[in-house]
């Protein structure tokens, strides 16, 4: 079994989804008392959405560059970074070590196209939502079209995670205008909808709409699971 690295607190409620859905992975792929073998840096989330709210990204790149060189120094054999904002820094925080980065991205893109998804609604923060990053990924490297709410939608979403989701607050009214945004991506022609925050899913889940959603954490978590057995 490979070691996974993981660098998480991003927040730390999304984080721990992330450690149990791989641990009950490795238990279902393996048996018995199996467990996933785990190195977690699970960095201060004041910090980086103070950084990220100001746009110096560079500095955040710094701090989960930090991260990752003693995830690789702890001796894991890939790494994760446990949210799905931060991959606009991926590229520079991979290229800081030796081991390979499990990217959110393309473990969510596999799943769109193993399942014939071409058309793809997409939540998360306006960061996610509004820039190239995630978007791009997906639509070069999969084939993907992505479709994002309405500004106001999207307003609302990015609210919900930082002032809600992030500290654990889970609000039947923020759950109802989340779903109601889905039903309008899935009118608009999109044909699934990407949960592309990790805290999304601790709101919304597949038992609350007929339209398909993809969450990342769990996408994420079960491709770690594959990547470390097999």
């Amino acid at each position: 079994m490979k070691t996974i690295g993981m660098i998480g607190g991003m927040s730390w409620e999304s984080t721990v989804s992330y450690y149990q859905a791989i641990n009950q992975g490795v238990k279902r792929e393996l048996g018995g008392l199996h467990s996933g073998k785990i190195v977690l840096n699970s960095v201060d989330f004041a910090e980086i959405e103070r950084l990220q709210h100001i746009g110096d990204w560079d500095k955040t790149a710094n701090i989960l560059t930090k991260a990752a060189l003693s995830l690789e120094a702890a001796g894991a054999d890939f790494f994760l970074i446990c949210t799905n904002t931060m991959h606009k820094v991926a590229d520079e925080i991979a290229a800081s070590v030796t081991i390979p980065l499990l990217h959110i991205a393309d473990a969510t893109g596999d799943q769109l196209v193993a399942d014939g998804i071409k058309t793809v609604g997409l939540l998360g923060t306006q960061f996610t939502m509004e820039q190239a990053f995630y978007k791009q990924r997906l639509t070069e490297q999969f084939a993907i079209e992505v479709m994002t709410p309405e500004p106001k939608e999207r307003a609302l979403i990015h609210s919900v995670i930082y002032e809600e989701l992030c500290l654990g607050d889970i609000n039947a009214n923020s759950r109802q205008a989340f779903l109601t945004t889905i039903d309008s991506l899935f009118e608009r022609g999109a044909q699934a909808v990407i949960l592309g925050c990790t805290e999304i899913a601790l709101l919304v889940g597949q038992e609350d709409t007929h339209i398909p959603l993809y969450d990342t954490t769990a996408i994420h978590a079960e491709a770690a699971v594959k990547k470390a057995l097999y």
